[in-house]
């Protein structure tokens, strides 16, 4: 059997991690697995070296940026490969580079286009176990450059198609997928298995456990995620195919996210083209739109509200009232108090009512919905951000997820 086994930034957090997490590396290949590594920086090292940088100055250049942040996976993967040496594993560390990970010259979200892992497969083939840093590459004028927050995750589960491998656990400091986060309701249920279109709605929506884009990686590619903890020998949660999961309830979980902020632009003459004359902009300075509501006046005119991640409420409002001028729409306003809760679950494809129960239990609670937006397995409301606990927990009694599967 040939794993690919990912570990988190708490899997490495110390020298006491490095050994517990070199004996999961060391029982994987004396059970006779051909075992490659991807590691994450130790738990808080990004964000100490992306401090000391902005001490230095308030916007550093992105490329040495990347350049600089780059160097927490090397200590990892460095220090456990000396651990597993000392286990008698014939291990070698390697950076994106070295590993030949290249990608395009985006700094901080450079996307993977393609592996050169000749190297690694001869060193899998010998019994040896090739440890690498996750999260990086190279473009090709050979310019280190970084895949965004969480991509070590994405790291692991392009290695894992490239090197064919039959697994990609990804090991972290949660045992799983729950039905929600239990630290808003300690009734929540670890999730055994669970398909790729739920994993990425959950991730999308605001659950942390996977980085979405390594889920939309594993789904177009069929290769199955074991999400399991470093901490604890249990078993966590299989994402794979939809046809391979145990068939369940309408909703599978719920997730939210705080992260979100909604901006609404008022009275725009209406005209074909308004969307794209709102959303280029937008597009142009990189900040992604989520939930779009259109609504048309008698009047000739229009609103449009959408909504965008809080990190990027100011610059998008800069930008539309500047778009404003230029469309003479009325107003554009803001709010960077809201939240999105979502229900997903495969399972509505052949349940009705769940949009009905949904509502009518945020409006038992008295909680007002602002914006809804749908697709075949999520139904997700914008709300003030104050409600979202009750909301959570809300919706999880009412889908009936606090019990036992």
């Amino acid at each position: 059997m040939r794993v690919v086994q990912k570990f988190g930034g708490t899997s490495v957090g110390s020298l006491e991690r490095i050994r517990s997490t070199a004996s999961l590396i060391e029982r994987s290949v004396r059970q006779g697995h051909e075992t490659a590594v991807v590691v994450s920086a130790m738990s808080g090292e990004t964000n100490r070296l992306l401090g000391m940088a902005r001490e230095l100055c308030e916007q550093p250049q992105a490329r040495e940026l990347d350049a600089l942040v780059s160097t927490g996976e090397q200590v990892s993967a460095a220090l456990l490969a000396i651990e597993l040496h000392k286990r008698g594993i014939g291990a070698y560390s390697y950076t994106g580079m070295q590993a030949g990970f290249f990608t395009d010259s985006r700094h901080s979200r450079a996307r993977i286009q393609r592996i050169e892992c000749k190297g690694l497969l001869e060193h899998l083939e010998r019994g040896e176990v090739p440890v690498l840093t996750g999260f990086q590459g190279v473009d090709e004028r050979g310019n280190i450059t970084t895949l965004g927050r969480g991509g070590s995750d994405t790291s692991a589960v392009a290695l894992a198609i490239v090197l064919k491998a039959d697994i990609c656990d990804i090991y972290t400091d949660v045992d799983g997928v729950y039905t929600t986060d239990p630290r808003i309701v300690p009734t929540a249920q670890k999730i055994e298995c669970i398909s790729y279109e739920e994993m990425l709605e959950l991730a999308s929506q605001g659950a942390k456990v996977l980085q979405n884009r390594s889920v939309e990686l594993a789904m177009r590619n069929t290769m199955p995620i074991h999400l399991r903890s470093s901490f604890e020998d249990v078993s966590g949660t299989l994402v794979t195919s939809e046809d391979e999961t145990m068939e369940r309830a309408s909703i599978t979980g719920v997730a939210y996210n705080r992260d979100e902020a909604k901006i609404t632009i008022r009275g725009i003459p209406d005209h074909p083209g308004i969307a794209s004359d709102v959303f280029g902009p937008i597009a142009r300075t990189d900040i992604n739109v989520d939930v779009i509501v259109q609504n048309v006046s008698e009047d000739g005119t229009t609103d449009i509200t959408f909504t965008v991640p809080r990190g990027d409420f100011g610059p998008a409002m800069k930008t539309l009232k500047d778009v404003c001028k230029e469309m003479k729409a009325r107003d554009v306003k803001g709010d960077d108090t809201v939240a999105k809760v979502s229900i997903i679950g495969v399972g509505m494809r052949s349940h009705s009512g769940v949009a009905r129960q949904m509502f009518k239990t945020l409006a038992k609670e008295g909680v007002n919905i602002q914006m809804i937006t749908t697709s075949e397995i999520k139904i997700t409301v914008v709300i003030d951000e104050k409600h979202v606990e009750l909301a959570v927990r809300a919706l999880h009694s009412a889908f009936d997820l606090d019990a036992k599967n």
